[in-house]
């Protein structure tokens, strides 16, 4: 089981790791939504399967904070704020080259193509196309790579991948965006590093960090995790 970052009554945030997947899939692998109840179950003494709402996903090998409902009330609440954008999500990538700019906020079209599993990117509009826009800054620099802070401000298929490749930024460990090589753990070095929103239910301001994953390449940046 995964660190919990967060956990009431409504909602539960676990701390991802890069090998978890979010939801079931075709590959029958177990699911991070599926060790959850797991533990809700044990937790709680609860009979049979325990409720959990998926609210969002997370790539299979991005880490970071993920957050579940635990009641049908918070999860229509939490589906909403997803829709509508009335949460702020902050994410911390990696990469080997520095951006054309310190920071800057960049908009494009992106368009997901279902056989790949890839998302492609455009500097207009094409058919089929959605507008994608994110804000990046550069947060830190060890002797190879930069890190950068991104806040997205769409949610789109595979958007900080799809749209740092496009500046000439692929996330360390991302092949299929044009890194060179892949991480030793099956990742890529993308991070949903924070969540702010108002809590579903309680009415109350939350913010939810998510502490760096373990290993060198993140301990390069440990002075920048505030």
């Amino acid at each position: 089981m995964p660190e919990i970052l967060y956990e009431d009554n409504h909602i539960i945030a676990v701390n991802k790791r890069p090998s978890d997947l979010s939801q079931g899939d075709k590959s029958g692998d177990e699911s991070l939504d599926a060790e959850v109840k797991k533990y809700i179950a044990r937790k709680y003494n609860k009979p049979g399967e325990a409720f959990l709402g998926v609210v969002h996903r997370l790539d299979r090998p991005v880490s970071g904070v993920i957050l579940y409902a635990r009641t049908s009330k918070a999860l229509e609440r939490l589906n909403e704020m997803f829709r509508t954008t009335q949460l702020s999500k902050t994410y911390m990538a990696i990469v080997k080259e520095r951006p054309p700019e310190d920071e800057a906020t960049i908009e494009h079209y992106l368009k997901k193509n279902e056989k790949q599993n890839k998302t492609y990117v455009y500097d207009s509009e094409v058919k089929g196309s959605k507008k994608a826009s994110l804000t990046y800054r550069i947060a830190g620099r060890s002797d190879r790579y930069y890190l950068l802070e991104v806040e997205i401000h769409t949610g789109r298929h595979h958007q900080i991948r799809a749209q740092l490749a496009r500046i000439g930024c692929p996330i360390k460990g991302d092949l299929k965006y044009g890194f060179s090589r892949s991480n030793e753990d099956g990742g890529i070095s993308l991070h949903s590093r924070k969540l702010e929103f108002i809590h579903p239910v309680k009415k109350e301001k939350l913010v939810i960090t998510a502490p760096f994953p373990k290993g060198d390449i993140w301990a390069a940046f440990k002075n920048t995790e505030t």
